[in-house]
């Protein structure tokens, strides 16, 4: 089987590189081999690679940035993922692809379904709903998975925004009250690789086609994340840390107040998810070995 993953530089690109190691023919593109922006060059990747599954790593992912760049991430987020599910389809392939909670608008009280009403309150979110629509309409053997609050020890994430402040700053402002998990990209790609081994031709399984939330269980609140990060033993620099609100801290892009997804759906077709914290403590163990710069005090 040959695997097509896009978006190799990304937090769950790169980790998809190890975790989908002996699956199969692993071809890994970045945006200077498949630029998702050009839609009439990506069908010709495409159709020179002839993969058996896509796996779409790649997304515009500038939550603010695509307040005024919204043209960029709709050809990007919506326009490309419609156009990977026509190749694979033309090919007799199959597609993964990440979504995210920002298809949500945060208003409900409870976690949130799949089957739940989407609401986007941002571009980006706007962007990535158009994406999972195009590719459901091509009607192609696909699985959608939204995730949340991706974090890893590469890339520009939470975690890294943090332990990066605390070499400078003594005290954080962090907000309380959006809720979420944080998933580690790890997570994401294991388990899509536990999805891969267990249903290596979705076209096979055309029952399991459709949308699940791929995030840690559990739940807690920026400030908690933050919390945990600067609690764990590795981390020296433990600056002091104060709770604000959203209005505290406005930004271009409107995010959901409750980003909690259920992850039972998931769970109960391919794989069992930690829990968040429990991913979070043996990210921050392999600081040491992948990233021991992170670790550096003043």
């Amino acid at each position: 089987m040959k695997i097509l993953v896009t978006g190799r530089n990304g937090q769950v690109g790169g980790a998809l590189q190890h975790a989908l190691v002996g699956l199969g023919e692993i071809v890994t593109l970045d945006r200077s081999q498949l630029d998702l922006s050009n839609l009439d060059s990506m069908r010709e990747v495409i159709r020179t690679i002839r993969p058996n599954l896509i796996v779409n790593a790649a997304a515009y992912t500038a939550v603010d940035l695509a307040e005024t760049d919204e043209a960029m991430a709709y050809r990007i987020n919506a326009e490309a993922p419609g156009v990977m599910a026509e190749e694979a389809k033309r090919l007799g392939a199959s597609l993964i692809h990440y979504s995210t909670d920002y298809v949500y608008d945060g208003g409900k009280s409870g976690v949130w379904l799949e089957t739940d009403a989407t609401g986007p309150l941002s571009a980006y979110g706007r962007s990535k709903l158009a994406g999972e629509q195009a590719i459901a309409a091509v009607g192609l053997p696909h699985l959608i998975l939204r995730t949340s609050w991706v974090y890893g020890l590469h890339g520009k994430n939470f975690l890294l925004t943090m332990l990066r402040l605390a070499q400078t700053r003594p005290e954080l402002s962090i907000v309380n009250d959006q809720i979420g998990a944080p998933t580690w990209s790890v997570t994401i790609a294991e388990a899509t690789a536990s999805i891969i081994k267990k249903f290596p031709d979705l076209a096979e399984a055309e029952h399991v086609s459709g949308i699940y939330h791929l995030c840690s269980r559990g739940q807690t609140s920026w400030f908690g994340f933050a919390e945990k990060i600067f609690a764990h033993s590795l981390i020296q620099q433990k600056p002091k840390l104060h709770p604000i609100t959203t209005a505290d801290y406005p930004t271009p892009a409107a995010r959901p107040k409750n980003s909690v997804m259920n992850t039972d759906k998931f769970e109960q077709t391919f794989a069992t998810l930690p829990t968040w914290d429990a991913a979070l403590g043996e990210c921050l163990q392999r600081i040491p070995v992948e990233t021991p710069q992170l670790l550096k005090t003043n």
